[in-house]
């Protein structure tokens, strides 16, 4: 199915992969959202649509113009919704990049704020905008964490020696463990994991997505491993190339917390597995979770990808 030209928007389907996947896999950044699986998989969640814009310059990525995605942010249960009794604020991304001043002086009128922009989209047309009363911030809750992907690898020195003793601390618990790379065949040992991950902490967070990553592995471009204790599933991660192969982003990541020291095994094991051009790894963001946040930072982030937000005064 074909993508509508601004103002139509028709819903976010499987049947755009084919448009969607070329163009943001050469988007420059490596925005964390900005691939198709990452856009599909929360769909239903922020009741996503797409439109696309021609214009006369020639984007960063050699195409003229760009896709707009529009949103809606979910209520409390996780669904996105238009109910206007209780309505929540409506948002549009630009992935590619900025629609020229009609597109988005429209946009502006129909939805409460522009969303994940990118510093390559946000620079060519920074000062221009400001003067025409958008204002633009940092949205540090949805910095992207950025990672070198030889020293998730390698663990080298004092700044990772916590890290590397739990991972040794793993090797030396459990001498029977195996990596191997996620396969048709082993989808249904990783939704073993991801039920028994759901199962512990007693809480849905993103397991429909998950699921849905799993169920839908063979449409999709992810790839990942899939990670055996005493022959048992154990744990599993799923990603993604993105920024036009430099980066590898970690979506998905599940584990059996009785294995101690796993997530800190998984994280060191995959990144070894990973091809050296990968120079990044982009573990998303921490959504505001100081939690989420000390974690993060604890494995010595070399960089974000910085994002922001726009409003119309």
């Amino acid at each position: 199915m074909s993508v509508p030209c601004y103002p139509d928007f028709v819903p976010l389907g499987i049947e755009h992969k084919e448009i969607l996947h070329p163009r943001l896999s050469l988007t420059f950044d490596g925005v964390s959202e900005f691939t198709f699986a990452g856009l599909y998989l929360f769909r239903k969640r922020y009741n996503y649509r797409i439109s696309r814009f021609m214009q006369r310059s020639v984007t960063r990525s050699g195409e003229d113009g760009g896709f707009i995605i529009s949103g809606t942010q979910p209520d409390h249960n996780g669904h996105g919704t238009q109910d206007e009794s209780s309505r929540k604020k409506t948002f549009f991304m630009t992935p590619c990049a900025a629609p020229q001043e009609q597109i988005l002086s429209s946009l502006f009128d129909t939805h409460d704020y522009w969303k994940n922009i990118s510093e390559t989209v946000l620079n060519p047309v920074s000062e221009e905008l400001k003067e025409r009363g958008i204002t633009f911030n940092e949205d540090r809750d949805n910095f992207d964490y950025l990672y070198s992907r030889a020293e998730l690898a390698e663990l080298p020195g004092k700044k990772f020696h916590k890290k590397k003793n739990h991972v040794n601390n793993f090797l030396s618990a459990y001498p029977d463990h195996e990596q191997r790379p996620i396969v048709p065949a082993l989808i249904p040992a990783a939704l073993e994991i991801l039920d028994r991950w759901k199962q512990d902490k007693n809480e849905d967070g993103d397991y429909k997505a998950a699921r849905e990553a799993l169920e839908l592995f063979g449409s999709l471009t992810l790839k990942g491993s899939i990670f055996f204790v005493d022959g048992k599933p154990a744990a599993y991660c799923l990603g993604e190339s993105i920024a036009r192969g430099r980066m590898f982003v970690i979506h998905i990541e599940k584990a059996i917390d009785e294995y101690r020291g796993i997530y800190q095994y998984v994280n060191q094991a995959f990144a070894a597995s990973l091809p050296r051009f990968f120079s990044l790894i982009n573990r998303e963001q921490d959504l505001g979770s100081e939690g989420m946040r000390q974690a993060k930072m604890t494995y010595r982030p070399c960089g974000f990808v910085k994002k922001y937000t726009a409003v119309r005064l």
